[in-house]
């Protein structure tokens, strides 16, 4: 099978599951004749038709109010937001309705909302932040934050099967940019899935694996002995390039990538922590309320003992996102920057 995108890999698991289940179907602004702002839903309305690809206005309150009640109907919706930005817009029906369906009824609300998110697109304070704590502070919600296609692939497929609400961050930077194999009939799921059945799905004239990824498994994205970097999304990329560098130097490193934000691997964070005993945490979000300081309080509980070094926390700066290429290059966590940090943890 050809190497496809990011963003063709979430296109595919999505157009998958609507073909697996009748009951899933997608919700969103210009999702339908348009495809969606970055083309994730092109083509779908013409498959499954206007009553499973179903446009709306602009209100991100409604989508997801729509969404929850067709969920208690037994649906399976799938929503999408042009921007993660925008979720805001529904924060008060995402954290105190979704997210407390279950603990007050016992009722499930299998809803994915979904979009772009994250920098380095020049895109500015509105279209380029990256929101996920907000809702991984949330009791009742589920937060995916994938890096590679075919964590995208498994994960949304995983996300659309779950009967929690999952806020699927899609970074934006990736869509385009990077690019797999997806797995194929008769490939073995890594034993970082440890989820996969056999069973064959056609996309387009593609036959593929029913592949899932379980949602709260982090991945070891590259081995190591001297230093741990424990990142996510599109951070996952700077890391690996840092790590190309490092190794020149006789530094190696292991990254970790964390891939769901909720629930957190635990049991993964405290492994790498204890093989390497140093350890940086990189991610682009800001660093006040970041999940570098839940994972660092997480190092402290299972790994205190094993460290042999400060914990580091690489991100991007407190402030809004700048418009201006050259200071968003300067706002955004750089391989130049985890190189340097990693040097100085490496002879601390």
């Amino acid at each position: 099978m050809a190497p496809v995108t990011y963003l063709e890999a979430i296109r595919q698991g999505l157009w998958e599951e609507m073909e697996r289940d009748p009951n899933v179907f997608c919700i969103g602004e210009d999702i339908g004749i348009y495809g969606g702002a970055f083309k994730v839903t092109e083509g779908f309305i013409d498959r499954f038709g206007p009553e499973r690809v179903i446009d709306t206005p602009i209100s991100e309150m409604a989508i997801v109010n729509a969404a929850f009640g067709a969920s208690l109907t037994g649906l399976r919706p799938v929503a999408e937001f042009q921007f993660m930005d925008f979720i805001a817009c529904a924060f008060n029906q995402i954290t105190n309705v979704l997210a407390k369906a279950h603990y007050r009824w016992g009722v499930p609300a299998p809803i994915v909302l979904r979009g772009p998110s994250g920098g380095g697109v020049h895109g500015g304070p509105f279209h380029s932040q990256n929101p996920e704590m907000y809702f991984a502070h949330t009791p009742g919600l589920k937060v995916i934050c994938p890096g590679t296609p075919t964590d995208a692939y498994g994960l949304i497929k995983s996300a659309v099967r779950d009967n929690n609400p999952v806020v699927f961050f899609e970074h934006k930077f990736l869509y385009r940019r990077i690019k797999e194999e997806l797995p194929t009939h008769g490939d073995q799921v890594n034993a970082d899935s440890n989820s996969s059945n056999s069973a064959v799905r056609q996309f387009g004239s593609s036959a593929v694996a029913d592949f899932t990824i379980p949602i709260g498994k982090a991945k070891v994205a590259r081995a190591g002995n001297h230093l741990s970097i424990i990142t996510y999304a599109a951070m996952l990329h700077v890391a690996l390039e840092a790590a190309e560098v490092l190794a020149k130097e006789g530094i190696d490193i292991e990254i970790l990538d964390l891939r769901t934000l909720l629930p957190l691997d635990r049991e993964a964070i405290a492994q790498t922590v204890k093989k390497t005993n140093k350890v940086i945490i990189l991610h682009e979000d800001v660093k006040t309320g970041g999940v570098a300081g839940e994972v660092a309080a997480i190092i402290n509980e299972e790994a205190f003992d094993d460290l042999d070094g400060p914990i580091v926390r690489i991100t991007s700066l407190d402030t809004p996102v700048p418009f201006s290429p050259p200071l968003e290059e300067v706002f955004l966590p750089s391989v130049k920057g985890v190189v340097e940090k990693a040097r100085w943890l490496r002879s601390y």
